[in-house]
């Protein structure tokens, strides 16, 4: 007959075993269903919207611990997202200017500048300049004529009137010819006025993330582990092994070691939910504030418990940028674009995350939308 501290005993060590067990059964599925390729859902008018693909939701691991990630990726978390529908590929200049046309909505890059929005990214007390320099324009990549220390972003960069959506890189440049390129020079509030006009919404930056996987556990890249399999780009990047980045010339093409400009939406193989150029040829804006520090905030409340459809911050905070106030207003962006690369930008990876200025369209910058 079992003593009553040799019975307690026993039944602890069954428990035990069981959790233990338990533990390393749920490990095993994890690691079972991020091997098993989903299956690709795209919408057709009748079942789920046009253009758009079903992203199931799940239980994730959102930010990376990697040697490449920054200190804003960290640290890995556990979050789930519900399933939702997600633009196959960025909105296109097509898209927009049926948006355009149908609204006459006049975007931010084509308006004269609000000092209200301009002043709260300066340091405190700067004086208005005369409204002649407030003109209508956006920031445009110009590149540089031969190699530089990429210490300041001001040598490639420059705000010039006239660019916008429709003059991406000012006014002599056009999107003739571009209409299924993604739409770039779209500031947080164009892309709100078009995704009330189109009946969508922007996703969190834990769906875009878990989009961005497409199925791979903490996967380095959005296709896997390696940058170019078998010698081969599988995004819109920036190939420093061909030319130096930013270095701009005549013989600017794909060949040439860059696009230094957008391609066509889905000229690179989709992920695992049928979704294109998640990573590279433009940055994404997605819903939430930026906060560098968030993703500790979240550790710290949360521990290691699960995330449930995180919302993101209720405010911003970003102390890298030198001469803005930490707490400027930003937006996040995700999925870099054609000019990232491996000497300064590797933001081409699921969780590479930064802020931007909600009212400053750039010329690598676009979304995408997605709908309950």
């Amino acid at each position: 007959m079992l003593t009553r501290n040799r019975w307690l005993f026993l039944t602890g060590a069954v428990l035990l075993a069981l959790v233990i067990g338990g533990f390393f059964a749920y490990q095993w599925l994890i690691a079972r269903d991020a091997s098993k390729p989903p299956v690709i859902m795209r919408g057709d008018g009748s079942n789920g919207p046009k253009g758009m693909v079903w992203v199931p939701g799940g239980e994730f691991l959102m930010g990376s611990d990697h040697k490449l990630a920054q200190q804003n990726e960290r640290p890995t978390h556990r979050v789930r997202v519900n399933g939702f529908w997600m633009d196959a590929t960025h909105v296109t200049n097509d898209q927009f200017s049926r948006f355009v046309k149908a609204t006459n909505y006049v975007t931010t890059a084509e308006k004269t500048p609000d000092w209200n929005t301009v002043k709260v990214q300066l340091p405190p007390g700067t004086p208005k300049p005369p409204d002649s320099v407030l003109v209508p324009g956006a920031m445009v990549f110009t590149g540089t004529s031969k190699p530089v220390r990429l210490n300041d972003y001001s040598q490639w960069w420059a705000y010039v009137p006239g660019a916008s959506w429709r003059h991406p890189n000012g006014p002599n440049s056009g999107i003739e010819g571009k209409g299924d390129h993604p739409v770039v020079q779209v500031s947080y509030e164009d892309v709100l006025a078009y995704a009330k006009w189109v009946g969508k919404r922007l996703p969190t930056e834990a769906e875009w993330e878990f989009a961005a996987r497409g199925g791979l556990n903490q996967a380095t890249y959005a296709w896997g582990d390696e940058l170019a399999p078998n010698g081969k780009l599988q995004a819109n990047i920036w190939d420093v092994k061909v030319r130096p980045f930013p270095v701009v010339g005549p013989a600017v093409s794909p060949e040439a070691g860059g696009a230094v400009g957008t391609l066509s939406a889905g000229t690179f193989p989709q992920n695992g939910y049928g979704l294109f150029d998640m990573t590279g040829n433009a940055w994404q804006w997605v819903a939430d504030w930026y906060r560098a520090d968030y993703f500790p905030m979240q550790a710290k409340e949360f521990g290691k418990k699960l995330i449930v459809d995180p919302r993101g911050p209720n405010d911003s905070y970003d102390p890298s940028e030198y001469g803005v106030p930490h707490n400027a207003p930003k937006r996040v962006i995700r999925g870099g674009s054609f000019l990232c690369n491996e000497d300064y930008c590797q933001s081409y990876r699921p969780s590479a995350r930064r802020g931007a200025d909600p009212f400053s369209p750039m010329s690598h910058l676009g979304f995408r939308l997605v709908k309950d």
